[in-house]
């Protein structure tokens, strides 16, 4: 099996191509450490180089910084390309007769903006703020068209004892509502949810038809959580996935000696999978990552994946590894040792 970045697939509800390796911006933003201007668009260009010609951000990432890196490179760009962003958060500030919110607990998937702008997230799915973020991230873009848009991180673990409140507004609120307003206005081709939780995605296929949703962590080498019950319900309700987080953290690529699984230091059963892992693709002669980043493909219900990176080698590796042919023969090996679920 081998892939190239610059490989299409059709959504199916949507109908618009994504190339099957896509540029995710969370890093630009400033995820972990700080990321220069200089070198987040030589990012940029480098993605745009390699063919990848569909492009993830969202308000959050940065506070408004990954929107408006990849919009200026975008926006000189005269081929085709396709945007999803999220909705959710709204990015503002303090000003004289509008005190905001107190600011909500960090939950353990917020690592903070190193080099973010000076604004304030403001958790809100109601129907006039998807509209109005819709609004903001067209204007910080500069883009005259966003292709898909994602609600961004609705799920319990992320939002604890809030997750009601704001599910009522995306469900009983109209945020659900602003977005198929959306779609119907031909302002998008689709959306769904952009999330580390699957069963939220299943709890929002009962409320509306979604196209296309981002599923981040949930289907990789270390997590096959997803496989057995939802991955095949997707299918069902004709749901594409964009894969995210493949790398979980960074344990399945990291050559810094950086041991994160989801956000959070890696547990030892963890690490001992990873050596299992390690060891299997070894004897094939195939890279850990190169196995990571391809693996999610395999399975019907998955579109396109998606990576991140905050410099050009670290855009060029992960292309390297997208592209490497893997033999059939790994993954059953891989399978019979239970390492992964088998398809």
């Amino acid at each position: 099996m081998s892939f190239k970045a610059s490989q299409t697939r059709r959504l199916k509800r949507a109908a618009i191509d994504l190339t099957l390796l896509g540029m995710g911006t969370a890093p630009l933003g400033g995820l972990y450490a700080p990321v220069s201007t200089a070198d987040a668009k030589a990012a940029l260009e480098a993605a745009w180089a390699a063919g990848i010609r569909y492009y993830d951000m969202a308000p959050m990432y940065g506070l408004g910084r990954s929107e408006h890196l990849s919009g200026e490179m975008l926006r000189e760009k005269g081929e085709p390309f396709r945007v999803s962003t999220k909705v959710g958060r709204l990015m503002t500030f303090d000003r004289p007769g509008r005190a905001l919110p107190p600011e909500p607990p960090k939950n353990e998937f917020d690592s903070g903006w190193h080099n973010g702008l000076p604004f304030r997230e403001v958790f809100d799915y109601s129907y006039d703020a998807i509209l109005r973020s819709y609004d903001d991230s067209r204007q910080r873009t500069g883009l005259g068209a966003l292709d898909l848009l994602y609600v961004h991180d609705i799920g319990r673990v992320t939002h604890g004892e809030l997750h009601d409140h704001h599910w009522a507004a995306l469900t009983k609120g109209g945020g659900f509502r602003a977005l198929a307003e959306l779609k119907a206005a031909g302002l998008i081709a689709g959306f769904g949810l952009g999330v580390n939780e699957w069963q939220v995605i299943a709890d929002a296929m009962n409320e509306t038809a979604l196209d296309c949703c981002l599923l981040a962590g949930r289907y990789t080498l270390l997590d096959g959580d997803a496989a057995q019950t939802f991955l095949p319900m997707a299918l069902r309700h004709d749901v594409d996935l964009v894969i995210g987080g493949v790398f979980n953290s960074g344990i399945l690529a990291s050559s810094s000696g950086r041991k994160k699984f989801n956000y959070v230091d890696a547990p030892a059963d963890i690490l001992a999978k990873v050596e299992r892992l390690e060891g299997i693709c070894r004897a094939f002669e195939v890279p850990l990552p190169a196995a990571a980043i391809q693996y999610p493909l395999r399975h019907p219900a998955a579109t396109a994946v998606v990576i991140g990176a905050k410099t050009a080698a670290q855009v060029e590796g992960n292309v390297a590894w997208f592209e490497q042919p893997i033999p059939a023969e790994l993954w059953q090996a891989l399978e019979a040792d239970g390492l992964i679920p088998a398809l």
